[in-house]
């Protein structure tokens, strides 16, 4: 994507190398979360994708948790419901998880039952997509409540990890490293 906001957006992203581990660099986008104008740029840009690509979304997910930092934004401009996809145990009420792989072991996802309707439109928010994992495990659990994940839509790519492969559901990333 060329749109110079996004270039504003990539210009305050901030590399950490070996973090949170040796071998690891890590995408900082917590900079671009201190500078109002540029943050305000990147949300338009999001709804903006988002009408573009599901323009009958009832539903914005967020994946935690940096998904919770654009997801309830980009549903207020929508005028749609927002919902988070959790962490198993930090949800109250009925809920319904998905188990996943990571590096090394599994972890659980959840969301409440009742924060979806049979046949939902449903747009999948996040920050990154790097090994596909979080992603595909999300849009199994929409799926897995009756909802439909028409797009999915992060602000960063990691492409060398081909977590895109991962993810059957249309994906857009706004910035690809």
């Amino acid at each position: 994507m060329t749109d110079s906001r996004i270039e504003r957006v990539k210009s305050l992203i901030k590399d950490h190398p070996d973090f949170p581990k040796p071998g690891i660099l890590f995408r900082d986008i917590f900079p671009v979360l201190r500078n109002p104008a540029v943050f305000q740029e990147l949300l338009d840009v999001m709804v903006e994708q988002v009408k573009a690509k599901a323009h009958n979304v009832e539903l914005i997910v967020g994946l935690e948790s940096r998904g919770f930092l654009f997801g309830p934004s980009i549903a207020l401009k929508l005028n749609c419901g927002f919902a988070p996809v959790r962490k198993k145990g930090k949800l109250p009420g009925e809920k319904e998880s998905v188990e996943y792989a990571l590096e090394y072991g599994t972890d659980i996802f959840e969301v409440q039952k009742e924060a979806f309707k049979p046949g939902q439109s449903v747009v999948i928010v996040d920050d990154l997509l790097a090994t596909g994992g979080t992603m595909k495990a999300a849009c199994e659990l929409i799926q897995k409540v009756g909802a439909n994940v028409v797009e999915c839509l992060v602000v960063i790519e990691l492409t060398d990890l081909k977590g895109r492969d991962k993810v059957t559901k249309p994906c857009t990333s706004l910035i690809t490293y």
